[in-house]
C-alpha cells in the first residue's frame, strides 16, 4: 500500500483522492484553506427575507459523463449523490441590435430556432460549424483529452491521425468561426468559447470549437442547490473511501531524496512522508515555489525548464463578479444569459493588451437559477460576471491592482449601468450586492493574480498545458492549470489521468 499526499482540495484534488483511495492507496489531502472546493466556491448571504446561495466559480456543468464515470469507478452512481437538471436553453444570448438567440442542445431544435431568427443561410452556417466541431472532438477526445500525450498515447491515437487536419493546426478559433459564419452574432457566440480557457479567441487554437459540439451532443446541466453540491458529493466519496482530509494545512515545500519525492513539509514545519505527491494547485506555484531547487542532473534541468516556461507564459484572464440579491422576478431571462456589446473583440484586446486595461464594454454573463434552494420566495439570486485582467499590486503591465477600493466601486457601478443599457436594469431592485475581484480569488484560493486558468492557451505550444507527470519521480500534477485544461470536467479528467498513471496500490 502506497502513501499518497494530495495538495489541494478542489475538484481535481478530491477526484484524485477518491480514485486513488479506491485503488487501495493511503491518501492524505492537505488543503490550505478552511473549506474544500478551490475555485468552485460558494457564497451565502442570510437576510431578513431568507438565505441566498451563489456559486462563485463554475455555474454550468458540461460533459457530465466525466462525473458519472468518476462515481461509477469509485462506488455508487452519481445520481444517488446529486440531482442534475438539463437546461433548455443552455444559454440566452442578447445582442446590441436587439436580437435574442438561444443555445439549444438538440441540433434540429437549434436549426429551427436560428432559421426563424436569422434565416436559413445563417442556420446552415452554424450547422456546418457544428459538424466541423464534431470532427474536432473525434480527433482530440480519446487519447488526447484522456491520455497524457506521451509517445504511447500518440501511438494509440494513430487511427485518428487522418482527422487531425480537422482541428485546423495553426489556426485560431476566431479564424475558423469567421470562415464558417459571416453573421457577426454567430461569430460572437463562437468567440465566447475562448472564455472557457481564459484566453482570446484570436489567439486560442481552433480546436476549442469543440465546445460547440459538447453543448450540442451533451447539453448543459445544473446541479440542484448549486454546483457546490457536486464538490460536496466528491468530497464525501473521498472521505468514505478512507481519504484523510486535513483543512487549514498549507504545504510549504515538496521534499525529495535525489530525484525521488519523499513527502511534503507543512507551513508549521511538520514533515509528512509519502511515496507519491499529487499537486493540484497552480502549476506555476508547484514548480516555482513548492518544488524549487529539487532534482539532480538531467531531471533538475528539466524542472528548471518547466519553471522558465511557466514564468514566461502569459496569464489567463480573470473575472470580476457581482453577487446580487434581487427583489421580484425578471421576465424573459434564462438560467444563463450573455449580454453582448456592439463590438466584442475589444474586450480581449483590452485584457491582453500592453498594458492591460479594463474592458469598457465587456460581454456580461448573468446566471439566474430557477432554484428555490438558492433564494427566498419572491427573490432572485443573480451571479454577474465579466472578463477582466488579472490582479497585481506591483505594476505588472498585464494586470491591474484590484485592491484599489475606488476601482472596485467604479467598475461595479459601470457594470450596473451596462446591465441597464442592455435591457436588464437591476439597480432599483437590489436587496444587496457582493463584489468579488481577482484579488479576492487570489486571497481565498492562492490562485496567482486570480488568473482562473493559470496560463493563457495562446498558440499551439502554449495551449498544451504542463504535463501530469513531473520530471521528479513520484510527483504528479492535476487540476485546471495542467493537461488537459481548465473547467470542472477537464480538472476531473486530469485526476483520472494521474490515478491511472500511478495505478493500484501494491499488495
Amino acid at each position: 500500500m502506497s502513501a499518497i499526499i494530495v495538495i489541494g482540495a478542489g475538484m481535481s484534488g478530491l477526484a484524485a483522492a477518491s480514485r486513488l483511495a479506491a485503488l487501495g492507496h493511503t491518501v492524505t489531502i492537505c488543503e490550505a484553506g478552511p473549506i474544500t472546493g478551490g475555485k468552485a466556491g460558494e457564497a451565502v448571504r442570510t437576510t431578513d427575507a431568507g438565505c441566498f446561495v451563489f456559486d462563485t466559480g463554475p455555474s454550468l456543468l458540461t460533459y457530465p459523463a466525466v462525473f458519472h464515470e468518476l462515481f461509477a469507478d469509485t462506488g455508487t452512481p452519481l445520481d444517488e449523490s446529486v440531482q442534475l437538471r438539463r437546461l433548455d436553453p443552455i444559454a440566452r444570448y442578447r445582442f446590441a441590435d436587439g436580437t435574442v438567440l438561444d443555445s439549444r442542445a438538440e441540433p434540429a431544435v437549434m436549426q429551427d430556432h436560428l432559421r426563424a431568427r436569422l434565416g436559413a443561410e445563417a442556420a446552415g452556417d452554424w450547422a456546418a460549424f457544428q459538424r466541423r466541431a464534431a470532427l474536432m472532438w473525434r480527433a482530440v477526445e480519446g487519447p488526447f483529452l484522456r491520455g497524457e500525450l506521451r509517445p504511447t498515447d500518440l501511438l494509440r491515437a494513430a487511427p485518428r491521425w487522418p482527422l487531425l487536419p480537422a482541428i485546423a493546426p495553426g489556426r485560431s478559433l476566431r479564424h475558423v468561426a469567421h470562415r464558417y459564419m459571416p453573421d457577426p452574432r454567430l461569430r460572437m457566440m463562437a468567440d465566447r468559447f475562448a472564455s472557457y480557457a481564459g484566453s482570446a479567441p484570436s489567439r486560442i487554437p481552433a480546436a476549442y470549437a469543440v465546445i460547440a459540439h459538447l453543448e450540442s451532443a451533451m447539453g448543459g446541466w445544473y446541479v440542484e442547490g448549486g454546483l457546490r453540491r457536486l464538490i460536496d458529493a466528491v468530497e464525501a466519496r473521498a472521505v468514505r473511501l478512507g481519504a484523510n482530509l486535513r483543512l487549514d494545512t498549507p504545504v510549504s515545500a515538496i521534499i525529495s531524496a535525489g530525484n525521488d519525492v519523499t513527502g511534503v513539509e507543512l507551513a508549521d514545519g511538520t514533515r509528512l512522508a509519502a511515496d507519491v505527491v499529487v499537486s493540484t494547485i497552480d502549476a506555476g506555484v508547484t514548480y516555482q515555489q513548492l518544488a524549487a531547487g529539487l532534482g539532480h542532473g538531467a531531471r533538475r534541468v528539466r524542472l528548471a525548464a518547466r519553471r522558465r516556461r511557466l514564468g514566461a507564459a502569459p496569464r489567463s484572464l480573470a473575472g470580476f463578479s457581482m453577487l446580487l440579491g434581487v427583489r421580484g422576478a425578471t421576465p424573459g431571462v434564462a438560467h444563463h444569459n450573455v449580454l453582448f456589446p456592439a463590438e466584442y473583440g475589444d474586450e480581449y484586446d483590452s485584457i491582453f493588451g500592453d498594458p492591460a486595461r479594463l474592458p469598457a464594454a465587456p460581454a456580461i454573463y448573468v446566471s439566474i437559477p430557477d432554484d428555490p434552494h438558492v433564494r427566498p420566495d419572491g427573490f432572485e439570486a443573480w451571479s454577474v460576471l465579466v472578463n477582466v485582467p488579472r490582479h497585481d499590486a506591483h505594476g505588472a503591465r498585464d494586470a491591474v491592482d484590484w485592491t484599489d477600493p475606488e476601482l472596485r466601486s467604479a467598475y461595479s457601478e459601470r457594470i450596473l449601468g451596462l446591465l441597464a443599457a442592455r435591457g436588464m436594469a437591476v439597480r432599483e431592485r437590489l436587496e444587496f450586492a457582493i463584489i468579488r475581484t481577482p484579488a479576492d480569488l487570489e486571497a481565498e484560493t492562492g490562485t496567482p493574480g486570480g488568473a482562473i486558468y493559470g496560463t493563457a492557451a495562446h498558440g499551439a505550444i502554449r495551449s498544451l498545458r504542463p504535463a501530469n507527470r513531473s520530471p521528479l519521480r513520484g510527483l504528479f500534477l492535476a487540476g485546471g492549470t495542467v493537461h488537459p485544461g481548465g473547467g470542472l470536467p477537464l480538472a476531473a479528467l486530469s485526476a483520472r489521468t494521474v490515478a491511472r498513471a500511478i495505478g493500484p496500490a501494491r499488495r
